[in-house]
């Protein structure tokens, strides 16, 4: 008897074990899939995502290859490229309502500002986000880098999984500016470090759409804050284009940042 008991026991571990590498190995493929299936229907662009690597034992967990495109109309590769991001969640979170992230750290991200002097890519990825989750809720200003947190999505139900996500940090980006019109000429400027916190901190959490759009503001706001001395510089160096034109093209590009800044 003692030693079908230790035999059942033994037995019983080993399933355990299997069953949780199992799980982990799942666990990245399930990010993954839901990346590259969600991430176009709340961008409206593509989303591809190259590996995702997360340990249910630590918690910890790399994201390579982020790639998000272009709306159409649009002739660089690519808006936005991460070619690796850490995370670090809390393990017990993944079996509760709502997963609980205590970091997520993006370095390095290429960002490609697109700008046709009267828009520009980001700002319409972040109108098709915009769509996709619904206007925010009044709230308190936030502080600088911190915008405003959605509150929900019209028209959906609420769904079974949240996330809280203590702190988000994207550190050591490059915006490569583009203008259409000046011949291929482009530009690249340092994007400023970006660290929001407490998002999803309520007892509601935040949805992934909702934390997208999130940080996909605090990006387009630092971004066309940071490219528009480079856009003006770029409208200035066109020597290839006649005067006139270059004269046109740098007034509107001025024009354009002026509008943007804030009182």
């Amino acid at each position: 008897m003692k030693k079908f008991f230790v035999r059942s026991l033994i037995a019983l571990v080993v399933l355990l074990v299997v069953a949780v590498l199992t799980l982990g190995l799942s666990l990245d493929k399930i990010i993954k899939r839901g990346v590259e299936k969600f991430g176009p229907v709340v961008t409206q662009v593509s989303v591809k995502l190259a590996s995702v690597n997360v340990s249910l034992f630590s918690g910890s967990g790399k994201v390579k290859g982020l790639v998000i495109g272009n709306p159409p109309g649009y002739q660089t590769p690519f808006a936005i490229s991460v070619g690796q991001a850490s995370l670090a969640l809390k393990p017990g979170s993944l079996l509760s309502d709502k997963i609980i992230i205590k970091s997520i750290n993006v370095q390095a991200p290429e960002i490609t500002f697109e700008t046709t002097l009267t828009a520009n890519n980001l700002k319409q990825i972040e109108a098709n986000v915009q769509q996709s989750t619904g206007p925010s809720q009044p709230s308190q200003p936030s502080q600088p880098n911190q915008p405003e947190q959605p509150r929900g999505v019209p028209g959906q139900t609420k769904p079974s999984r949240k996330l809280q996500v203590d702190e988000f940090v994207i550190e050591g980006g490059k915006i490569h500016v583009s203008i259409k019109g000046l011949q291929g000429h482009e530009a690249s400027v340092p994007l400023p470090p970006i660290i929001l916190t407490n998002l999803g901190a309520g007892p509601e959490g935040i949805t992934p759409a909702e934390l997208t759009k999130v940080v996909l503001q605090a990006i387009v706001h630092d971004t066309e804050q940071a490219a528009g001395g480079a856009a003006t510089g770029l409208g200035k160096g066109a020597i290839n284009l006649g005067s006139n034109t270059v004269g046109k093209a740098t007034s509107a590009i001025g024009g354009l940042f002026k509008k943007k800044e804030t009182p």
